[in-house]
C-alpha cells in the first residue's frame, strides 16, 4: 500500500461507511436498472472464456447479471451480495430460467469461503464500491485458486457514471478517507491492488449505452430506483435538489448521442481479466 493509501485508510471509519452504503443500495430498487446492464455480464463471461463446470463466485452480484451469464454457460455459480433484496431478485431470475445457482449473503471484504475455493471470481459494477478497496481486492485474490481468473467490470473516472458521482459529490462530499470507487476503473489502481498476486492484468476499454425514452425518463428512473441518487436528492433541501437536477440534466445532455427525443448515452467502463499467480 502506498503512503497515500495508508494515510487515507487510517482516517476512514470503514465500518460506519459500510453501514451507510448498505442502506443506500437497499434504497429504491437497483434491479430495475441492473437488468438493463445484462450485456456487460455476458461480455465479461466471454472475456473470461468460461468453461462448463467451472466454480464461479460473483461478488457484490446485485440482481445477478454476471451470475446468470455464468450459469447459462453451465458453470457452478455462487452469487453473493450484502443486500438481501437484490439476491432475492437474482434468485427469482435464476428460477425463471431453471438455472441452479447458490445465493448467499456475503460481505465482499470478508468472504465466507476457504482460500482457493473458486476457479473464477468476478464482479460487475459491484466490488468497486467497497469502502476498503485493499481488503476487498485481497479477498477476491484469496478465494481464487492459483492459475484462476478474476474478472471485473468497473466504471472509469471519466465515464458518464463517474461524472454522475462527481456531480453528486459537489453537493454531498464523500466520507473522509474513502478512495473514489472510480479508481477501480484505472489500470494504475488495478496494478496497485492486484499486481502482487497476478500473473497478468488485461484491461480493455468498453462502453455500455443507457437507452431510455428521454433524458427526463432516465432521471425519473435513476432518481426513483438508483440508491445513491435517491439518497442524494433526499438529503438535500428543495433549492439544492433543483440545482443538482439541473447539473445532472446538463451532464446527460452533453453525453446523449441520440439524434431524436430519446436517450442513447454511452458510459465507458474497464473490462478486466486478471490471471491469478
Amino acid at each position: 500500500m502506498s503512503a497515500v493509501d495508508s494515510s487515507l485508510s487510517s482516517v476512514a471509519d470503514f465500518a460506519a461507511v459500510k453501514v451507510r452504503q448498505q442502506a443506500t443500495w437497499s434504497t429504491g430498487n437497483y434491479a430495475v436498472i441492473g437488468t438493463t446492464l445484462q450485456i456487460v455480464g455476458e461480455n465479461l463471461c466471454e472475456a473470461l472464456d468460461l468453461r462448463a463446470g467451472s466454480r464461479v463466485l460473483d461478488v457484490a452480484a446485485g440482481n445477478g447479471n454476471a451470475t446468470l451469464a455464468a450459469a447459462r454457460r453451465w458453470c457452478d455459480v455462487t452469487s453473493t451480495d450484502y443486500v438481501a433484496s437484490l439476491l432475492e431478485s437474482g434468485r427469482t431470475r435464476a428460477q425463471a430460467e431453471g438455472l441452479p445457482v447458490l445465493f448467499q449473503t456475503a460481505d465482499a471484504e470478508a468472504l465466507p469461503y476457504e482460500d482457493a475455493s473458486f476457479d473464477v471470481v468476478m464482479s460487475t459494477f459491484g466490488v468497486m464500491f467497497t469502502p476498503d478497496q485493499e481488503k476487498a481486492a485481497a479477498e477476491l485474490a484469496r478465494v481464487c485458486k492459483r492459475g484462476g481468473q478474476i474478472g471485473l467490470a468497473n466504471w472509469t473516472p471519466e465515464s458518464f457514471i463517474g461524472q454522475v458521482f462527481k456531480t453528486i459529490g459537489k453537493y454531498l462530499p464523500p466520507p473522509a478517507g474513502v478512495v473514489s470507487p472510480a479508481l477501480w476503473g484505472t489500470k494504475a489502481r488495478l496494478d496497485t491492488l492486484f499486481s502482487a498476486k497476478a500473473r497478468q492484468i488485461v484491461a480493455t476499454s468498453r462502453y455500455f449505452s443507457f437507452r431510455y425514452h428521454s433524458p427526463a425518463h432516465f432521471m425519473e428512473v435513476f432518481r426513483t430506483y438508483y440508491g445513491p441518487m435517491n439518497k442524494a436528492f433526499a438529503a438535500l433541501d428543495g433549492e439544492r435538489q433543483t440545482a443538482l437536477l439541473d447539473d445532472l440534466m446538463i451532464l446527460i445532455s452533453s453525453h446523449n448521442r441520440s439524434s431524436d427525443s430519446t436517450l442513447v448515452l454511452p458510459s465507458e467502463y474497464l473490462e478486466i481479466v486478471i490471471e491469478r499467480s
